[in-house]
């Protein structure tokens, strides 16, 4: 007889032998090969928009190596290993002291001496922080003492905005260190209002009170090009390519900061009217962005600027589409109706609201979403891995209740507060995959 058991471990072995499998075919269509874990350069595979069916193996792969070694392991083992990392803070000192940058100018690879009199820190730490992310493959050690970029350093350069969302993270663990405290504070605890997240709490603690979105220019800047790094990190270009914006005529970007999704829209459908909606102050940002980033677009009268309060306000009336782009996860369920009321109220006889956000994924959802090709897509192979075995939709979750007291909503929860609209699309990425079930 056959111990169940250890027939899970085999069916895991075979799904990570085959995911491995999909990941490098994809790699090898490029016409680059698979990339290597110190190569210097990006893979041209790490710049494209589309990248669904390598990041469907990468789920599967991830998910089932964790599962793989949470089986095998000790339970204590794996219990301390959940906190003893700080990668994090390694990752910290690497973006502060931009030392991807300085690396960039010498591929062959710099001495820590002269990259400790670079940064103006001790040359000891700094090669005990590199050494840990070199372990991750984050950074190598070409000779003793000598280090030079890896393809995941590169992307903490202060040029890229994946490193730029990484590094506009480093206050997040302070709030992570409240939770406990905001979930048995009697004001805190019971609680889904923004002005008791565990980033409220925290900054209480310190006398102050200052709310997210109260930033001067500079810390406007740093967070709009990071939204830009959060998509590339999401994957979220794939939008372009998995929804049929060529039966489009017309798209509200509501909530589009700076442009990061309406840009790429725009360039890569020119037949499509857009209008960027945000507040006053991001609006007159987003003007500028365009003029750098698709000129184009201005002068040929396809973009408009729009001011809005969607919280008090209506979207400009009549158009195709209402895209909604990780915006309703800010916000609680009472607000996020707030929010769909005021865009049902201009919505014309063949318009939608396309809802884009990530979505968790739990064992026992139930199954009759309304989706078309959700059900086939977000099943886990047997033997069943939580959310597919990867945690980035539920740390992104996290994420959302530190700051704002948000939550990424499964389908179901979407669906609950779509009820006010007549027409819902929901484009569901888990960072991963995207999907369109229409929810009516």
């Amino acid at each position: 007889m056959i111990d169940p058991n250890e027939a899970k471990v085999e069916a895991l072995l075979d799904i990570i032998n085959t995911s491995a499998r999909e990941a490098m075919a994809e790699y090898k269509k490029t016409g680059h090969g698979v990339p290597g874990v110190d190569a210097g350069a990006f893979h041209p595979l790490d710049l494209a928009t589309d990248g669904l069916a390598l990041r469907k193996a990468i789920r599967l792969l991830e998910g089932a190596c964790e599962q793989l070694n949470t089986i095998l392991a000790p339970p204590q083992h794996t219990a301390y290993n959940f906190v003893n990392n700080y990668n994090w803070a390694c990752i910290d000192v690497a973006v502060q002291a931009r030392i991807a940058d300085i690396l960039d100018k010498h591929p062959e690879g710099l001495s820590v001496d002269a990259l400790a009199d670079k940064v103006n820190l001790d040359k000891t730490k700094i090669a005990r922080v590199l050494r840990i992310l070199a372990l991750r493959g984050c950074f190598k050690e070409v000779k003793q003492d000598v280090f030079a970029n890896t393809r995941l350093s590169l992307v903490l350069k202060s040029t890229n905005n994946s490193g730029c969302f990484i590094g506009y993270q480093r206050e997040f663990p302070k709030y992570a260190a409240v939770l406990h405290e905001t979930m048995i504070d009697k004001e805190f605890a019971r609680s889904d209002k923004a002005e008791h997240s565990p980033r409220a709490f925290a900054l209480r603690k310190e006398g102050k009170n200052n709310g997210f979105w109260d930033m001067d220019d500079a810390a406007h800047d740093i967070f709009h090009r990071s939204m830009v790094g959060y998509s590339e990190i999401q994957n979220s270009f794939a939008v372009l390519h998995h929804y049929p914006w060529a039966n489009v005529s017309s798209v509200v970007d509501v909530g589009s900061g700076t442009g990061a999704m309406s840009i790429p829209l725009a360039k890569m459908f020119p037949h499509l009217r857009i209008t960027d909606q945000d507040l006053p102050e991001t609006i007159k940002r987003s003007r500028d962005i365009w003029k750098t980033n698709a000129p184009e677009a201005l002068l040929d009268g396809r973009v408009e600027f729009v001011p809005l309060n969607f919280l008090e306000e209506s979207p400009v009336a009549g158009k195709d589409v209402y895209y909604l782009k990780t915006v309703l996860h800010n916000w609680p369920d009472d607000e996020s109706r707030v929010i769909l009321r005021n865009i049902r109220k201009v919505m014309g006889p063949n318009s939608r609201v396309l809802i884009h956000d990530c979505v968790p994924l739990h064992p026992f959802d139930e199954s009759d979403v309304g989706a078309n090709e959700f059900s086939k897509d977000h099943k886990a192979p047997k033997p069943e891995l939580l959310n597919f075995g990867g945690h980035a939709t539920h740390q992104f979750d996290m994420l959302m209740w530190l700051l704002f007291n948000g939550k990424e909503r499964t389908l179901n929860e979407l669906k609950i507060i779509g009820q006010v609209l007549p027409c819902l699309d929901t484009l569901t990425s888990n960072l991963l995959q995207f999907t369109v079930p229409v929810l009516v």
